[in-house]
């Protein structure tokens, strides 16, 4: 239905509209007594061979929702009886917000893709917090922070430390973002030194904590093996849980959209099946090259559960979707689960 009705309808509108049009509908949806009950029983996959204990945590599943999709926690419950094993928001920066300007989303049909330039676009971290702190549902939230555009690098660590401190009581699991193409200088932070000393100041507030929680990173598509190698030495040094790979991509290598239409639209990251590839070899890399010493979440181009099952043979320990959570549906998750049942689960 969605794939045949409801997606056609919502790829008349501009990409940004559609998704808060969604947002919306959901939100509506869910007011109605019965509604969120119904959804869990359509498309929730309940089975204790999916459950994944990984850094300390128990996931219900491995099928997760990458950040960006919910960036300010407005529909955590409506996306938790889609099935998702864990529910990432943000990026969530200490201040408020408005990102870049619109038109910044668009989609890449011919390639089954998305470029975005958001820039981080958010209400503060704040307005999450207390959003997060009247939620029903139990879903594992993982909280990927940022810095506010206007903070220079030199004090990027006080923007994440703000954020970590606002988010500590309500999340499960952290998320280092110094990957995103599109807030000015951000990936400069991925070079070794400056990323080292900006982990290790969220790892020394972590530390200072009742009960430290699980920090990862997340990194670019775009880094070199030497900056992979570096990636690998930083999660030695810094103690830090584990690595999402990868972001979106910068590179438009072999797409089958019309280089006039990629001119149209400039700058911006590229998600979705293009990036499915290199984002697997990040994967296969940083488990091969470490010898698994930390866990992965892979995210890049899972549209299937033979997509989800690639990344978690590469070396993954989770998954998460987002481009083709838009493409396939809220269905998607739970054929993504029954195919694990069937070809990975033990």
């Amino acid at each position: 239905m969605y794939k045949l009705l409801i997606r056609p309808l919502l790829f008349l509108m501009q990409p940004e509209k559609a998704h808060y049009f969604t947002f919306g509908l959901l939100k509506t949806l869910g007011k109605i007594p019965g509604v969120k009950g119904l959804f869990r029983q359509m498309y929730t996959v309940q089975d204790e061979r999916l459950v994944q204990e990984v850094f300390g945590l128990r996931f219900e599943n491995p099928v997760g929702l990458a950040a960006g999709f919910d960036k300010d926690a407005k529909l955590v419950d409506e996306l938790a009886g889609l099935g998702f094993g864990f529910i990432e928001i943000g990026t969530l920066t200490p201040k408020a917000q408005p990102g870049n300007e619109q038109p910044r989303l668009f989609r890449l049909p011919a390639d089954q893709g998305l470029i975005n330039r958001m820039g981080f676009n958010n209400g503060g971290v704040e307005e999450a917090v207390a959003r997060l702190r009247q939620r029903k549902s139990k879903v594992l939230i993982g909280g990927n922070i940022g810095k506010n555009k206007v903070t220079e690098n030199e004090q990027a660590y006080t923007d994440y430390e703000k954020c970590f401190d606002a988010l500590y009581p309500v999340v499960d699991y952290f998320v280092v973002n110094v990957s995103s193409p599109n807030t000015p200088n951000l990936r400069a932070l991925q070079e070794k030194e400056p990323l080292k000393q900006l982990l290790l100041a969220v790892q020394e507030r972590n530390a200072a904590t009742a009960a430290p929680k699980p920090v990862l990173l997340k990194i670019a598509p775009d880094l070199t093996p030497e900056q992979l190698d570096d990636i690998i030495d930083i999660v030695k040094v810094t103690q830090i849980a584990g690595v999402i790979a990868t972001n979106t991509t910068i590179s438009r290598a072999g797409l089958d959209t019309p280089e006039s239409e990629l001119s149209a639209i400039g700058a911006g990251g590229l998600s979705g099946k293009p990036v499915r590839d290199r984002s697997t070899e990040v994967v296969r890399y940083l488990h091969e090259k470490s010898k698994g010493a930390f866990p992965i979440i892979a995210v890049g181009g899972i549209f299937t559960g033979k997509d989800a099952l690639e990344k978690l043979q590469a070396g993954a320990s989770l998954v998460q979707v987002y481009t083709g959570f838009i493409y396939e549906g809220p269905g998607m998750i739970k054929s993504i689960n029954r195919y694990l049942l069937k070809h990975w689960a033990k």
